[in-house]
């Protein structure tokens, strides 16, 4: 404790802050790469007018609010105040639209990553470039923009993602780490920059030329991993923590996005390793030893923070269904008077589906919140269905839930395995799914007939994974890549638990997709029925 308390005294602990899609967290680590101390903010997005967004007051107050936590945090375990730290980071979930004028005012409400309202957009896109373009993408959101016309197209002079603004406001610099630039535009892994070719593609396409837009003066230029992208000013000092407690002068490593984070937070940055964050959303990345010889809609291809290709399986929908169930049981149970804390009721609920039938028991359920494009559906109704002879008991009921959080998950990757021939050794996972040892874990194993391994840091997630960031720009060593840094430097011999798929339980997920696939009539006509 003595020691964390001068480290943190003298300014050596480095900062990392990402911004999730409920929760906007802080981690502080020591020399060693342990949290020593963490703040929090819970926030969630809205729906206006058909967009996805948060506002900048939602922005701001939550990354001041998340700092003074930290702060109270540090100053009621060690006694000191936070004034400065050696490095810090910015990360936040990838993609979506932030267009300003010449003046830096926002032109429209952040368009966030939840929004499957540019298929028009991304479908030409990905025909000009021979390459995916998804619907999350910024440039399907700007390209979109200019395809209807939107009125303040013209007045476009600069666009990013919600974690390079706010790097921005805090720095001055329009920059971007590597794998948050690769979810706004195609990145070439060769010269670690925006594919140049792509570039002109685009600055020809008729609507775009007719407004005289050059993409690479509009887009926040690709920093990859261990560069320097800028100091804290004083104007970004106070915005961070208004009350002037904090130094400017801080380095910040290049902003990323939470894909990058989540690589970084579970060592997946080699050749043919793997990982998955699965909460509010989930994705899986697999690092890429050659170039996919298809174009897939399904699978999205984006780089490392090092600029290592990788093959990655976006699904807008993940644990938003499933909690609402498991609080509607909270719910049901303070009826009688039993009020279980969170983790007791999401184990007994998760361990208890593993008693269930290997396919549910033919209950089938879509946890649609929003649209998935994986699926084909630009929006969501959350769905459950059964036939009248299923297996309707709370084993089944719960097991459906689980599995129909990886339903999209699985139909991309199985187009990488059996299309491609891509697969992980193994893949790491993090996240709220994994939150019980034997479900979580046993679930995805079969999801995805691959091995699940469970670092006993998966619960630090992001924000860790930004601070291992800034801290391999403030420590690496001459020509150290940030694969030998987190091998060598971070994770070493920790304990890591395995999950090796069940063949039971392979087989049946099988099933239970063959209902899933079957049953995308069902959902569209939720969708088209229930406006």
């Amino acid at each position: 404790m003595g020691d964390v308390k001068e480290l943190i005294a003298n300014g050596k602990a480095v900062l990392g802050i990402e911004f999730g899609s409920t929760r906007i967290k802080a981690v502080l680590i020591d020399e060693a790469h342990r949290p020593v101390a963490q703040g929090a903010h819970d926030w969630e997005n809205r729906l206006e007018d058909g967009i996805w967004t948060y506002s900048l007051d939602d922005i701001w107050n939550g990354l001041t609010d998340c700092y003074a936590n930290l702060a109270a945090d540090v100053e009621k375990q060690y006694g000191v105040k936070l004034t400065r730290v050696a490095a810090m980071g910015i990360s936040a979930m990838m993609h979506g639209y932030m267009a300003f004028d010449e003046n830096d005012r926002l032109l429209v409400p952040f368009r966030t990553w939840r929004n499957t309202i540019t298929g028009e957009a991304a479908k030409k896109l990905t025909d000009t470039f021979g390459f995916n373009i998804p619907e999350r993408w910024s440039i399907s959101h700007l390209y979109q923009a200019i395809l209807k016309g939107e009125p303040h197209v013209p007045q476009i002079r600069s666009f990013t993602t919600l974690a390079g603004y706010i790097h921005w406001q805090l720095t001055g610099e329009r920059v971007l780490g590597l794998d948050d630039a690769s979810g706004m535009f195609p990145v070439d892994p060769a010269t670690c920059d925006y594919n140049s070719t792509m570039i002109e593609k685009f600055d020809e396409l008729p609507e775009v030329k007719a407004l005289g837009f050059k993409l690479r003066e509009l887009l926040p230029k690709a920093l990859p991993a261990g560069e320097k992208a800028g100091t804290l000013t004083e104007e970004g000092a106070k915005k961070l923590d208004p009350t002037g407690t904090l130094q400017a002068g801080i380095p910040l490593c290049p902003p990323e996005g939470d894909a990058g984070t989540g690589m970084a937070a579970t060592n997946s940055v080699a050749k043919r390793t793997g990982n998955i964050s699965a909460g509010t959303s989930v994705f899986s990345m697999v690092v890429l030893e050659k170039p996919l010889k298809a174009v897939h809609p399904e699978i999205d291809v984006v780089v490392t923070p090092d600029g290592a290709e990788v093959a990655m399986v976006h699904c807008n929908n993940c644990t938003s269904d499933l909690n609402a169930w498991v609080k509607l049981f909270k719910e049901s149970l303070a009826l009688f008077g039993l009020e279980p804390s969170a983790d007791e009721l999401y184990g007994k609920l998760y361990l208890n589906a593993m008693k269930g039938d290997a396919d549910c028991g033919g209950l089938l359920a879509y946890n649609y919140f929003s649209g998935e494009s994986i699926t084909g559906f630009t929006e969501g109704r959350p769905l459950f269905v059964r036939r009248p002879d299923a297996g309707m008991n709370l084993s089944n009921f719960m097991r459906a839930h689980l599995y129909t959080a990886l339903g999209a998950l699985k139909v991309g990757n199985d187009i990488l395995r059996k299309e491609e021939g891509v697969a992980a050794d193994f893949f790491y996972g993090q996240g709220g799914f994994f939150k019980v040892k034997g479900a979580g874990d046993r679930v995805m194993a079969a999801a995805l007939d691959t091995e699940i391994r469970m670092m006993e840091t998966a619960g630090e997630g992001g924000p860790w994974g930004q601070a291992l960031l800034a801290a391999y720009m403030l420590n690496r060593d001459e020509g150290e890549s940030l694969g030998d840094y987190l091998s060598k430097k971070v994770f070493g011999e920790g304990k890591v638990d395995k999950f090796k798929p069940l063949a039971e339980d392979v087989e049946g997920f099988d099933r239970f997709m063959e209902d899933y696939r079957a049953g995308y009539s069902i959902e569209r006509a939720a969708v088209e029925s229930l406006k």
